[in-house]
């Protein structure tokens, strides 16, 4: 069977104003593109295999390699077809394998590697949504300089052992409301690294401690809700967080920042971070 396509960058990217602070200069308005993120059920056989978050676009390639990543099928003549619930909008993309395919990989498809299942499986709000449940606004009890920021962006080199030698993990600190560093971790997943140094509060019973999270990477939905679970209230990461963890980051009263050359972008709740002398 043929597989087309489906790309519109304009589902991918979505426009927002920030504060934008540069050293000398002060806090300015811009307007920047983030990524869009939503989670794309794959269904095959009529049943939910797995969710996933992605940007939209591709919907049906994206299906297709991960069918093959998955050891699902092996050629093309294995798949029947490749539908989108709701065309090129949808977040259910419904696989049917051939049928001799379908007998030979049935095993594979008892997998249960998704959050739920629904007659039509999972559609994309509704994850958000089932998610948003379990989560909280976090307090408002800290205000930080730009320089106060920027002094805790240099901490991660110190907590990076595993990137000085092999230059190819992710880190996560954990800070408490005076800057100092109650956690930390690294792992090759950047979720795994959060994971981590969260758990380590949480075990020693400490997490009501935690206020301020440095992670090495993008700021995900995943990674803010990690954090919003934790009563984070201010994460600075190293590249620009998605438009849906923007979005959540409004709703729990998140701050969330990201720090590139000399500049940092404030995304939300951009009243926690201040210039000097308005402290």
């Amino acid at each position: 069977m043929k597989i087309e396509t489906n790309l519109n960058i304009n589902k991918q990217l979505k426009k927002k104003v920030v504060w934008y602070h540069l050293p000398d200069i002060g806090k300015q308005e811009l307007e920047l593109e983030l990524l869009q993120e939503e989670p794309l059920s794959i269904n095959i056989q009529g049943k939910t295999y797995s969710v996933i978050m992605r940007t939209p676009g591709e919907e049906r390639a994206h299906a297709a390699g991960f069918c093959l990543a998955e050891g699902i099928v092996d050629n093309m003549d294995d798949i029947a077809d490749i539908a989108l619930c709701d065309g090129d909008e949808s977040n259910v993309a419904a696989v049917m394998l051939s049928k001799v395919r379908f007998s030979e990989v049935s095993h594979l498809l008892e997998k249960k590697g998704y959050v739920s299942q629904t007659s039509c499986g999972i559609c994309g709000r509704g994850i958000i949504d089932d998610l948003s449940t379990i989560l909280k606004p976090v307090a408002k009890s800290l205000t930080i300089t730009f320089d106060q920021v920027m002094e805790i962006v240099n901490q991660m080199k110190d907590v990076q052992n595993l990137r000085r030698r092999c230059n190819s993990s992710h880190a996560a600190v954990i800070l408490d409301c005076n800057q100092e560093i109650l956690s930390s971790a690294e792992d090759a997943g950047r979720h795994n690294a959060l994971d981590k140094a969260i758990g380590k509060l949480f075990l020693k019973g400490t997490l009501k401690n935690a206020a301020i999270a440095l992670i090495s990477s993008r700021a995900s939905y995943e990674m803010i809700q990690k954090c919003g679970r934790a009563g984070i209230e201010i994460v600075i990461s190293m590249s620009r967080p998605t438009a849906l963890a923007c979005d959540l980051g409004e709703r729990l009263g998140m701050t969330l920042a990201d720090v590139r050359d000399e500049g940092l972008s404030v995304f939300t709740g951009a009243d926690r971070i201040t210039s000097k002398d308005m402290l």
